[in-house]
């Protein structure tokens, strides 16, 4: 049976500075989504649009704020509030870990809508243009998870060839559930949804996409994953990482159908704000 490497969690110390493994997965994230942005530009319906080296740049300046801001609040709000509570000085200790999607996901809305708002382009086209880099920037985390022993599975059938003891919780078998949603939820969803915003599509589709790709997957992978807290409702039991993620498939759902219903339009008109 496998067993949790517990690597250390500090990558490099050079005197009172440490460098850490969930930092570097976060670098990590960033810098994939600066490399798949300038590959995004290059397709022929984005580079209609004028988007430039410059625009991701920026937007990766905003993304960065709205993911650690967000994620971390909603790590503080969505699942341990009366911890945080109590250790409020907790709350920006970000290098240990703990931050939440859905948190870094309304961050990253509320700073695109700035950047949009500032450069004169539709909140939702940005959303449509960012989507497709961030799966992999999400997978990158959840390996800084796994790094960090965070998200221990489920008890697992000790049969399963990759059922993992984790040393930091007990000493039976579980799911490796960092690594099944950094492969489902990260992986999986990035190339489904890079191989449909190749082509071109309908003003929201691909943030539709987006929305309800990642909640199905986050949905499915929670089933695997020891639950922050769980609501039973009658005999049917959700975790919190569940209830979260049926938002965003409604959500998703509804911007799919919107932009496979709506008319056409000119991709100048959807793209730019009227002066």
């Amino acid at each position: 049976m496998l067993i949790h490497p517990m690597p250390d969690p500090i990558a490099l110390a050079i005197g009172p500075l440490a460098i850490r493994w969930y930092g570097l997965m976060y670098m990590a994230a960033f810098v994939q989504f600066l490399l798949l942005g300038r590959l995004r530009i290059r397709q022929a319906h984005i580079a209609r649009d004028g988007w430039t080296t410059t625009d991701i740049d920026d937007l990766l300046f905003y993304g960065v704020l709205g993911v650690v801001i967000g994620g971390r609040l909603g790590e503080v709000l969505f699942y341990h509030p009366g911890y945080y509570l109590e250790n409020p000085d907790e709350i920006i200790a970000i290098w240990k870990g703990g931050m939440s999607f859905h948190g870094g996901f309304l961050g990253v809305l509320i700073a695109m809508g700035i950047w949009a708002r500032l450069h004169g382009r539709r909140w939702m086209v940005v959303m449509d243009f960012i989507a497709p880099l961030v799966p992999l920037g999400y997978a990158f985390g959840r390996m800084g998870n796994f790094i960090n022993a965070e998200l221990p599975g489920r008890i697992a059938d000790s049969d399963l060839p990759w059922a993992m003891i984790w040393p930091n919780v007990d000493a039976l078998p579980r799911h490796p559930s960092p690594i099944y949603q950094a492969l489902v939820d990260g992986v999986l969803l990035f190339i489904l949804l890079w191989a449909f915003a190749r082509k071109p599509r309908p003003y929201l589709a691909v943030s539709g996409m987006f929305a309800a790709g990642y909640g199905c997957a986050r949905f499915f992978t929670e089933f695997f994953r020891v639950p922050d807290y769980e609501v039973h409702i009658g005999d049917w039991t959700i975790s919190a990482g569940q209830m979260l993620s049926l938002p965003m498939i409604a959500l998703g759902i509804a911007l799919l159908l919107v932009a496979y219903r709506r008319k056409p339009v000119d991709p100048d008109t959807t793209t730019h704000l009227e002066s």
